[in-house]
């Protein structure tokens, strides 16, 4: 465990325990939701390498056009 989470926990640990749980959900809901995007992104690495091919195929066969920043 690292000294800044060490430190941490020291502190919730001075808290009355409804705010103790509230931290709690706070990290845990965090964590699954990191895991759930971890998992999303790693199941769209082939997604996104078929789109990045097809922009290609059509920058070079001339289809696409270059971006104006003035007018976005």
């Amino acid at each position: 465990m690292t000294k800044l989470l060490e430190q941490a926990i020291a502190q919730v640990k001075q808290l009355p325990e409804t705010e103790q749980d509230a931290i709690a959900a706070l990290i845990l809901e965090e964590l699954e939701d990191e895991a759930h995007w971890e998992k999303i992104f790693a199941k769209s690495h082939d997604v996104l390498a078929e789109l990045a091919t097809a922009a290609l195929a059509e920058n070079q066969a001339g289809k696409t056009q270059e971006l104006d920043p003035q007018t976005l």
